[in-house]
């Protein structure tokens, strides 16, 4: 299920306490290969928390594909048995030093928590949701093709130059392109 552009009455709802403005352009980084091991400390950091409710852990977004530019923040995917079932894991992932700043009951059971001492967005969600597929073909797409990371990669720094209130924007933004390399992914 792809997300439509978000109001900023829908953005500021979402979050736990207030949405931070952007109002910026945004900051796109060269990949660097030492994201995939930020991601492996985290990951391990996740797994000591949660234990066997870790039933996907993965890198995903723009920092798990070599040579693609982004902001420096690593994206991770998390399911979780119900993500809606906080008491069952939110506990142990602030203890761990996670910050919930996401609440999406209503969008895939979405929620997000920012990191202790990385940046990193580690969205959360239940099985049977609609976004781990699109995350996977997505990914695995952008990976084994290079004339669609060059395509994404044009969009975003299109995108990126641009100035945007919510960092959200920016990537509601980018929806079209995303749908269309991962609709190519599912044709494959």
């Amino acid at each position: 299920m792809t997300r439509q552009q978000f109001s900023e009455s829908e953005i500021q709802a979402a979050w736990v306490g207030e949405a931070p403005k952007h109002s910026t352009t945004i900051t796109l980084a060269e990949y660097d290969p030492e994201w995939p091991r930020l991601y492996e400390r985290e990951a391990a950091r996740i797994r000591a928390a949660l234990g066997d409710r870790v039933l996907v852990l993965e890198h995903v977004g723009s920092t798990s594909v070599p040579g693609l530019a982004a902001k420096p923040i690593v994206d991770i995917l998390l399911e979780v048995p119900d993500s809606d079932d906080e008491d069952a894991y939110v506990p142990a992932l602030e203890a761990a030093g996670y910050r919930l700043v996401i609440r999406e009951p209503d969008w895939e059971k979405h929620r997000l928590f920012k990191g202790p001492d990385t940046n990193i967005n580690l969205h959360v969600h239940s099985p049977g949701n609609g976004q781990t597929e699109r995350y996977r073909l997505f990914r695995d797409r952008l990976r084994g093709h290079p004339e669609e990371l060059a395509l994404y990669l044009a969009k975003k720094r299109e995108l990126a130059a641009q100035v945007w209130e919510y960092v959200q924007n920016y990537a509601d933004a980018k929806n079209e392109v995303i749908d269309e390399i991962i609709e190519r992914a599912r044709n494959a």
